[in-house]
């Protein structure tokens, strides 16, 4: 018997210490605060903020599926389509960025046979510029099409062999250099402006434009470059015989061009030329030629000493 009460006295004990337990949950006071509430609060807060700006109608759907901002989306793109169309039609119109693109289509396998053609055009035989249905082909296809290339990198060396020449003077600085380089630009637009007046007078149908002038009045300065640095070199009877040479060249080489684009009519009929119109034509084209000598002494005869 008190075996058995001991034991179940024994097996009593954890139920009182578990009832204990029981009872002390149910106090006020806990070990450790539950802040799942506290957590919840913010979020709550931000669910109840968010429900009351849909409900007022400030939801983003709300701003691109009103007509009215769609509206006003669709004007202001067309707005700046019909401006930038504007600027590309305007610039075009003057600056014909396109058609710039065809003067520079070069590569250094043209660049060297057309510095050989300048220097040396004498065993040159095919003069006409190639053709693909109607347009011509690109300068690094045909040695004989124009560029804006060479006369562009042409005018820039021969800018800085000047001013390494007023250097060996003792007479560089940058204002005399920008006098030089602004002179020489000067008297490429005045010849360019001359000969479209000449050929407007004349009235003479030629494919020749305007960037087709500036590019073969550009390619003077290579012979210009030549003289210059043979007088540097070698002094002033070198600067005198290198010139006189490259004159000779792009003399010969401004006839046989431009033979061809201000006599087309005649060249392409195979006949020759006669009559009063033609022979202004043909005196044009040797004044357009004899022209090119001129400019390269008056453009740098000062540079030599």
């Amino acid at each position: 018997m008190d075996n058995t009460a001991t034991q179940s006295g024994f097996r009593q004990q954890p139920n009182m210490r578990m009832g204990n337990s029981s009872m002390d949950g149910t106090d006020g006071s806990q070990l450790f605060e539950d802040t799942s509430g506290v957590a919840a609060g913010p979020q709550a807060g931000y669910s109840n903020q968010q429900a009351g700006l849909q409900a007022a109608g400030f939801s983003g759907q709300s701003l691109l599926s009103d007509p009215m901002s769609n509206l006003a989306m669709a004007y202001g793109s067309s707005l700046a389509s019909q401006g930038r169309e504007m600027v590309d039609k305007n610039l075009d119109r003057f600056i014909p960025i396109s058609k710039l693109k065809y003067y520079f289509a070069v590569d250094t396998v043209y660049v060297g046979k057309k510095l050989g053609l300048l220097v040396f055009p004498y065993m040159h035989e095919n003069w006409e510029v190639s053709y693909q249905q109607d347009t011509p082909v690109a300068p690094r296809f045909d040695v004989n099409a124009p560029d804006l290339y060479i006369p562009a990198m042409a005018f820039i060396t021969y800018i800085l062999v000047a001013g390494l020449a007023l250097g060996t003077q003792n007479k560089f600085s940058p204002e005399l250099l920008g006098v030089q380089a602004s002179s020489a630009l000067v008297w490429l637009i005045m010849e360019v402006l001359a000969v479209l007046l000449s050929l407007y007078l004349v009235t003479v149908n030629t494919d020749l434009t305007t960037i087709d002038l500036l590019a073969f009045s550009g390619y003077k300065y290579v012979g210009m470059i030549v003289g210059v640095v043979s007088g540097l070199l070698f002094g002033r009877p070198a600067y005198y015989l290198s010139l006189l040479w490259c004159c000779a060249a792009i003399f010969v080489f401004m006839i046989r061009t431009l033979r061809l684009k201000l006599l087309s009519e005649a060249a392409a009929e195979g006949r020759q030329v006669r009559g009063s119109r033609n022979q202004l034509r043909m005196y044009l084209t040797m004044s357009i030629a004899g022209a090119q000598p001129l400019f390269m002494f008056w453009l740098t005869y000062h540079l030599i000493r």
